[in-house]
């Protein structure tokens, strides 16, 4: 076919080009062979230089046949055609100007050239594709290669293809730039031209590989392509719809097609595009995106990264995308909130706004306050992102301060994790860019708001009171009037008469006066129209009278209406001048007068700016105040929050203190003090923040030199020591460890320490204790900063002065305590623990001070005595010398003093009384010395001796096999000596348990003078009733007896009796610990005890609950004690009304819930002692506790175990209180629809309750829980569940038969004979209780089943309810027996770890 009388159609696929379609269409003739193309490529290349770009309508069966070939063909020769064919373009495109500029172009010329330009580009356009198909697979095969593929890829088809797009891109861009319409007729461009171009265009943006940065050039290469077709070519709809369809698909092109876009709207000029988008996005259906999530997430990045790049060409659409803030996907409801943000940082932000765009921004931010309670978490966790920019922007309005901060306050309660950090947030953001102060604090901001306030009030006061003193010139009034009523009366004389005009006729009873009295108030109300009418109506209707009647006939009828008005308004006394002078031709003094009047008026202005100013500063002083307020109500709430399970939230909360406190906000101290303990977090993350957040607090001070900024520091430091416990001054030595360690603490901050301790500083007493006490932290870190300085410490703490600073001296030897490592000796280490000798200054300063201050009655000996004896014990060789010589001169000077005592008195019969504060110095420093040289004996006496042995048995085995060393000898060396290491340990043991058990408290020992005494006291409170003797008492008795079991054996019953029957709540507490102790140190002799134990959690002390929730939380988790119902007492803990120990209780429950089944086992034994009608708790309480501890229960295999056994324990449940605490329970568990069918299963056993309302309602919310996250398949069960619950509510048990469901409730056969043998079992416990009212000793390795705490009601008949799952012995439901059956020896308890039981 001639290439003049055919026309080339470019095919939607490639095979229609191989087949006939119309009249003179061309169609492909033959598809040549492999073999055959080379050669006809050279001919179609040798046309090229012929003829030119035309040469393609004799060859394009030759390019049609590679591209056919593509996959199989030489990779040269696909390498040339892509070459050959973009220089043929390339050429056409250059020759194509001169052509359509030629007027006398022929037709076939011009259908040629048009035939030309079609084949060309369709082939050029179909081998970019088939290379870019190419390369797809080929990096898709080549994902896991690394990093060869770049060459792999060049040489399989010898060139980099990525690099060669770029030009191609080019090319089409400079041809799509030609005039080239003027090829077609009508000079209208067929739409499959501009397709074929802009498709090439599409396919390459969907390769993932286009966002790369190396791709940018090729990007920005198909934005420039797309631009001209935009521009040039009408392609916007098209453009559209593929955009849309491209987000839905692929989620890569969000931000390269935003980039386009934004391009085409800035430079392009196609702002219409970016509405045409965003109404295709808009009218997406909103449940549709929800099932689309992936289209949803491309639209939301799509929509957010516009709103970034150009939001102010975005807002004019945004009230097409309101709807998808209704709509179930967040992402879209994010994405649009996110695009509302960004507006209002770019385009609606400053004060300069005009009112329309600022009712936009009031819109904008009123929805994003409202989507702060959104229903999902991530559309609120967002939002306050998206305020925390806005805020760092300083894009907020004032006015909405307060309403954003009570927001963020508020999601601080939030459920979600991440709510509650994005708002921690965001109100450091309001800190860091507050506009009000740098220091935040609301008592400081609360003076100078009332002084000012105060101050507004007086000028409001005196503006009134000169405003009422102020009498209103008539003169005045009518001169400001006189304008409009001049203007109103010309308009009125100009107009006729009308009647209808007056709107109250003058009534035949008005007289003149009257008239004139209305005339006058509608003057001063400014009706100057009706004035007017009635004086009008007033002239005709008082003919007679002067007044009207009076009448100029020079006067015009202007001036005289005016007369008379300004007569009526001024009153009778008016002058007559004013007729003379009318108001047109005002006198010289009338101007002099009113001249004067402008300084008065002037003085009014300034008054009002000052009290303009004047209450812009009580506003910006009140909103200082209100938001310093919100800050500190968020402080108690995030504190809160420091111990949560999250690392993320903790390491914000301690960020958030940082800056609070930086802000002088005074409640921050707390928070500062209360992230110390975190210094022993296990998460390395929360240990770090609070490491540098102390630096950040502490360690860089301000200061002009290096002195000053030590002097801060210190000074900041000591701050957190004043009134601080034990506890936090542990976590402070912990940091200052850490910092000295590395070398953070610059030496002047040491020596400004040691200046103050030495007072070579003038410093106060407090100052000089907290620099000590901060040496000995420092000391723990680097023991040379006491160690190098010893007899300095000793001269400052122990000196040779009376009265002695007690303080002081235990401060020192806290410090030097720091000097002997405290930790476990290793076996590792072969060098000797640090001693000091016996005759060191350091003993005998502290011999002396112990035994001068012994006589004089100090309460700060005690404490310092028990530190110094420690210290005796840590640092001397032989300290048990020492400390016996110190118990000698102590009981001498005491004899003594009850020798002088005797000599004074008169009668010879009358007993020697020995001071109270001696005999409680010497118990307590006996019990001090007695727990040390047990320590002593068990830690460092020990750890000597197994040092020693491990010494000689080094030096043994090097003496036998000397030449021996190569690694599998010294391996079998440990082997056999770790083997007999463990041997030799036993021994070592058995030596020391054996010196404790049968030598320290030997009659021939110092400590056993002590025990007569001791145990007098004790034995007798009675006598001995001063307070504090007995506390020093009981605590040094609890001391004696941890170190032996025989002596410890003897004297449980009366540390028992104590803890019991005390009255001082301090000794209870005491001995709680003191028992706490002995039960890890004995615990086959305390476990009978155990009750006991449990029964201080009922104390009526504060500190007595306190204490024991603490000692028996490290029991049991210590697994010392068995754990069974009687943890119901901690569990009534919780409602405790102490915060502090309803925290301790709840944390004692968290970490018993990561020791496996534990709380699942012991729920049922809870429930039914919390339940009791005689021993429990009230509902509202029961419920609270019962909600924290099933909030445990996660597994499902324990709910459906739970819910079963929770159901069977209806049938024996005999009260309404009991049915309703079931029901409670229940319904907190997380059920199922496992759980679903266990209920089903087990209804007979509750369904005849359910005529209780509360019963009812419980299993209802229970149907409302298994609704929410049903299944479809599942709702038929549920349905079939609720139906049962509402006809055995309404009509009874009979009535389920008839619906055929389940088995009927003839079934139910509640146990009758369990409760009366229990009964029966308490009766005889009540009648052994009666026998001996006062105290009884329990029986070994049985545990009190009952209440601990009810011995004064043990004697009544306590009806207890007991459950198949609750069986236990007959010897398990009390311990206690008389005191002739106390046995006099106890069977050892096997440990074991925790048995578990099967859910």
């Amino acid at each position: 076919m001639s290439p003049q009388l055919y026309e080339f159609h470019l095919p939607l696929s490639p095979e229609e080009l191989l087949k006939s379609g119309g009249v003179n269409q061309y169609v492909v003739q033959e598809i040549l062979s492999i073999r055959n193309l080379p050669s006809q490529f050279r001919a179609f290349q040798a046309a090229f230089r012929a003829q030119g770009p035309l040469a393609m309508l004799e060859h394009f069966d030759t390019v049609y046949s590679i591209l056919h070939h593509f996959r199989t063909i030489d990779p040269g020769l696909k390498e040339d055609t892509l070459e050959f064919l973009i220089k043929v373009v390339s050429r056409h495109s250059q020759e194509l100007p001169t052509i359509l500029d030629d007027a006398a172009l022929s037709v076939s010329d011009r259908s040629a050239h048009l035939n030309a330009l079609k084949m060309n580009c369709y082939a050029l356009i179909r081998l970019l594709e088939s290379f870019e198909t190419m390369s797809s697979q080929t990096s898709l095969m080549d994902l896991d290669v690394g990093k060869g593929k770049k060459a792999r890829a060049k040489t399989a088809h010898g060139f980099d293809w990525e690099e060669e797009r770029q030009p191609i891109l080019q090319l089409l861009t400079q041809l799509l730039q030609l005039d080239i319409r003027h090829l077609w007729n009508h000079s209208i461009i067929e739409e499959e031209f501009v397709s074929l171009v802009t498709g090439c265009c599409y396919r390459l943006l969907e390769n993932p590989t286009i966002s790369h940065q190396k791709n940018r050039p090729t990007r920005e290469a198909i934005t420039r392509l797309l631009g001209v077709a935009l521009t040039r070519y009408n392609h916007m709809l098209s453009a559209t719809v593929k955009i849309i369809q491209m987000l839905q698909h692929f989620e890569h092109l969000a931000p390269v097609l935003v980039a386009a876009v934004s391009l085409w709207a800035t430079e392009y000029g196609m702002k219409s595009i970016v509405g045409e988008i965003v109404r295709e996005i808009g009218q997406k259906c909103p449940q549709e995106l929800s099932r689309d999530p992936a289209g949803a997430k491309g639209f939301a990045a799509f929509l957010t990264e516009l709103a970034e790049r150009i939001p102010a060409i975005l807002m004019s659409s945004m009230c097409i995308l309101l709807d998808h803030l209704d709509g179930e996907n967040h992402v879209m409801r994010n994405a649009v909130l996110a695009a509302m943000a960004e507006m209002v940082l770019q385009v609606l932000n400053g004060d300069q706004l005009e009112e329309a765009a600022r009712d936009t921004r009031d819109q904008f931010l009123d929805t994003l306050q409202a989507h702060g309670h959104d229903v999902n978490s991530f559309v609120r966790s967002r939002v306050l992102q998206l305020f925390t920019r806005i805020v760092q922007q300083k894009a907020l309005p004032l006015t909405r301060f307060q309403a954003v901060v009570a927001l963020a306050v508020g999601r601080l309660a939030d459920k979600s994790v991440l709510v509650c950090k994005n708002a921690i947030q965001l109100l450091a953001s309001f800190l860091a860019n507050n506009p009000f102060s740098c220091k935040l604090s609301d008592t400081d901001l609360a003076g100078p708001l009332q002084k000012e306030t105060q101050k507004l009030q007086e000028m409001r006061a005196q503006r009134r009171a000169a405003a009422a003193s102020a009498v209103l010139d008539p003169e005045e009034e009518w001169e400001a009037m006189l304008p409009e009523l001049k203007s109103t009366l010309q308009q009125l004389l100009k107009l006729p008469q009308e009647e209808d005009e007056i709107p109250d006729a003058i009534a035949n009873t008005e007289t003149t006066e009257d008239v004139k009295t209305r005339i006058h108030q509608l003057l001063a109300k400014a009706s100057y129209k009706q004035a007017i009418l009635l004086t009008r109506e007033a002239i005709g209707h008082f003919q007679e009278s002067e007044l009207f009647s009076h009448k100029d006939p020079e006067e015009s009828e202007e001036t005289r209406f005016l007369n008379l008005l300004e007569t009526i308004f001024k009153g009778p006394a008016a002058s007559t001048q004013n007729t003379q002078a009318p108001a047109g031709n005002m006198g010289p003094e009338q101007t002099d007068g009113k001249d004067k009047r402008s300084v008065p008026e002037l003085g009014k202005s300034r008054g009002n700016d000052e009290l303009v100013k004047q209450e812009m500063l009580v506003q910006y002083l009140q909103d200082a105040y209100s938001f310093s307020l919100k800050i500190t109500e968020a402080i108690s709430i995030i504190s809160k929050m420091m111990y949560e399970n999250t690392t993320t939230v903790v390491q914000e909360v301690i960020e958030f203190f940082v800056m609070v406190f930086q802000f002088g906000v005074p409640q921050a101290l707390f928070g500062v003090r209360r992230m110390l303990p975190l210094i022993w977090s296990k998460e390395p993350g929360v240990r770090e923040a609070v490491l540098n957040a102390y630096r950040q607090l502490y360690l860089n001070p301000k200061g002009d030199s290096t002195r000053a900024k030590a002097q801060s520091l210190i000074q900041n430091l000591s701050l957190l020591l004043v009134d601080a416990s034990v506890g936090t001054i542990q976590c402070l030595e912990e940091i200052l460890c850490e910092f000295v360690q590395k070398d953070e603490l610059k030496p002047a901050v040491t020596q400004v320490l040691w200046e103050r301790a030495t007072e070579k500083v003038p410093c106060s007493p407090l100052e000089r204790y907290s620099s000590v006490m901060l040496l000995g932290m420092m000391a723990r870190g680097k023991p040379e900063i006491v160690g190098s300085n010893l007899d300095t410490l000793v001269s400052i703490g122990l000196d040779e002065k009376f009265p002695q600073d007690y303080r002081l001296a235990q401060q020192v030897c806290h410090a030097i305590a720091n000097l002997s490592d405290r930790r476990k000796p290793s076996l590792s280490k072969r060098q000797p623990p640090f001693r000091l000798p016996q005759e060191h200054r350091l003993f005998e300063r502290l011999q002396e001070v112990i035994t001068k201050g012994f006589v004089h009655p100090d309460p700060l000996w005690i404490p310092f005595k028990e530190v110094a004896v420690t210290l005796i014990y840590q640092l001397a060789e032989g300290p048990e010398v020492i400390c016996a010589q110190i118990l000698q001169g102590c009981a001498k000077q005491a004899l003594a003093k009850l020798g002088e005592k005797s000599t004074t008195q008169e009668g010879p019969k009358d007993t020697p009384v020995l001071p109270t504060f001696l005999l409680m110095n010497l118990l307590s420093l006996a019990g001090d010395v007695a727990l040390q040289q047990l320590v002593h004996l068990e830690q460092a006496v020990s750890g000597e001796l197994c040092r020693r042995r491990v010494l000689r048995e080094e030096q043994e085995q090097k003496a036998k096999d000397p030449k021996e060393k190569n690694t599998s000898s010294e391996t079998t060396m440990e082997e056999e000596m770790g083997l007999a290491g463990a041997a030799a340990d036993d021994t070592e043991a058995e030596l020391i348990r054996s010196i404790c058990e049968k030598e320290l408290l030997d009659g021939t020992q110092v400590l056993a003078a002590f025990v007569p005494l001791l145990l007098k006291v004790c034995n007798n409170p009675g006598l001995y009733s001063n307070p504090e003797l007995s506390a020093a008492a009981s605590l040094a008795l609890g001391k004696f007896c941890m170190i032996s079991a025989t002596f410890c054996d003897s004297q449980l019953r009366l540390l028992f009796t104590m803890l019991e029957k005390s009255s001082l709540p301090i000794v209870r507490s005491n001995l709680m610990i003191a028992t706490g102790d002995l039960a890890i140190r004995f615990p086959n002799l305390v476990d009978p005890w155990t009750p006991h134990l449990y029964a201080r959690l009922r104390d009526p002390a504060q500190q007595v609950r306190r204490t024991a929730g603490l000692v028996m939380t490290h029991l049991i988790l210590k697994d010392m004690v068995k754990v069974k119902g009687q943890v119901s007492e901690m569990a009534v803990l919780l409602i405790d009304p102490v915060p502090q120990i309803a925290a301790l209780a709840k944390n004692f429950f968290n970490e018993l819930s990561h020791k496996g089944n534990a709380i699942y086992n012991l729920l049922p034994d809870i429930i039914s002692r919390l339940s009791d009608p005689e021993g429990g708790v009230e509902e509202e309480p029961f419920h609270t506790i019962m909600k924290q501890l099933l909030s445990y229960i996660t597994k499902d295999k324990q709910t459906e175990s739970l819910v079963e056994k929770l159901c069977q324990r209806f049938r024996t449940a005999r009260t309404e209180r009991q049915y309703r605490d079931l029901a409670y329970c229940v319904s907190q568990l997380p059920l199922t629809e496992r759980g679903l069918r266990k209920m089903l299963d087990n209804f007979d056993c509750f369904g005849d309750k359910l005529s209780d309302e509360s019963v009812f309602s419980a299993f209802l919310s229970v149907v409302g829980k298994l609704r929410r996250g049903a299944k479809p398949e599942g709702k038929a069960t549920i349905d079939e569940f609720e139906q049962k619950l509402q006809v055995c509510h309404t009509r009874g048990m009979d009535a389920v038969e008839d619906l055929e469901i389940g088995q009927g409730g003839s079934q139910r056969a509640p146990s009758a004979k369990k409760p009366s043998t229990v009964s029966k079992r308490h009766q005889h416990l009540a009648s052994a209780a009666s026998s001996d009212g006062d105290f009884v000793t329990p029986k070994p390795r049985r545990t009190a089943h009952r209440h601990p705490n009810t011995q004064q009601r043990v004697s009544k008949k306590k009806p207890r309810i007991v459950f198949s799952s609750d069986e236990s012995s007959e010897e398990e439901l009390s311990a206690e027996m008389t005191e002739d059956e106390t046995p006099k020896k106890t069977t050892p308890i096997r440990r074991a770890p925790p048995r578990r039981h099967r859910p």
